[in-house]
């Protein structure tokens, strides 16, 4: 019997949650050492960077758990996140611009150094206590870059680590697309659950097998033609196999 409800709330089991919340906690940290009264007054750059850095965050968790009923919101939602990211990136890179440096080429050793670090995908138990742990090893593990008192150090790692997080969800959101092609989303899922409730139950009142493939049938009434308005019975197999039966009351 197919499932109505599909998968959902993984979203601790992916890179791109991962790098999420280092990249969250990390701008927690750049914000409290390198903002203040002073440069941002109003608060309006540390505002819209945490803003940015927790909308990717809690839009992957809720785009995880809005999978099971509506793929078109868990796509929409990773896009958001996506996006966030982005606009966070827009921030780091003016950050360094009005200190006189350009950001990292992919050739400098210090975005070599942090390239070689891996994110572990996590693949504990699903609660909050061990995925705090995982994310509290994650943060001393990438550390020295993320977090480094460095300004000019830690807003181009956190730049490198933005462009891995997003490349991540653009993969999710096509993968996500490509299934929802395939297979249609929760709609699709309760108008197949109905249709296997109803041929069960025909089925069990005796509806006839499929003369060409075996499955059983169930009975339908020809929309047109000379037959318009008739029932017969019909495969429920149907595209794939186009067997019928002429219907007898019992």
């Amino acid at each position: 019997m197919t499932e109505i409800i599909g998968a959902y709330g993984g979203y601790r089991k992916t890179l791109s949650f991962g790098f999420a919340c280092l990249i969250y906690h990390a701008t927690e940290v750049f914000c409290e050492r390198n903002y203040s009264f002073k440069n941002d007054a109003l608060g309006k750059t540390v505002g819209q960077m945490l803003g940015a850095a927790r909308s990717a965050r809690q839009n992957i968790v809720e785009g995880s758990s809005r999978a099971g009923t509506s793929k078109e919101t868990e796509l929409r939602l990773y896009d958001v996140a996506k996006g966030s990211l982005e606009e966070l990136a827009g921030d780091y890179e003016a950050f360094l611009i009005s200190r006189g440096e350009a950001p990292w080429a992919a050739t400098d050793s210090r975005a070599s150094r942090l390239m070689s670090l891996t994110l572990d995908r996590y693949a504990g138990p699903l609660n909050r206590h061990d995925y705090g742990e995982y994310v509290l090893s994650m943060r001393k593990r990438f550390g020295a870059f993320l977090e480094a008192e460095d300004p000019i150090i830690a807003a181009n790692s956190i730049l490198i680590e933005i462009d891995q997080a997003c490349k991540l969800l653009h993969r999710q959101i096509e993968s996500i697309a490509d299934a929802f092609r395939e297979e249609g989303g929760f709609t699709e899922r309760m108008s197949k659950a109905r249709l296997e409730r109803r041929d069960a139950q025909m089925a069990a009142d005796g509806a006839p097998k499929c003369p060409k493939c075996g499955k059983p049938m169930r009975k339908v009434v020809a929309r047109k033609g000379r037959n318009a308005g008739s029932p017969f019975w019909a495969c429920t197999g149907y595209p794939d196999c186009t067997g019928t039966r002429n219907f007898t009351a019992k």
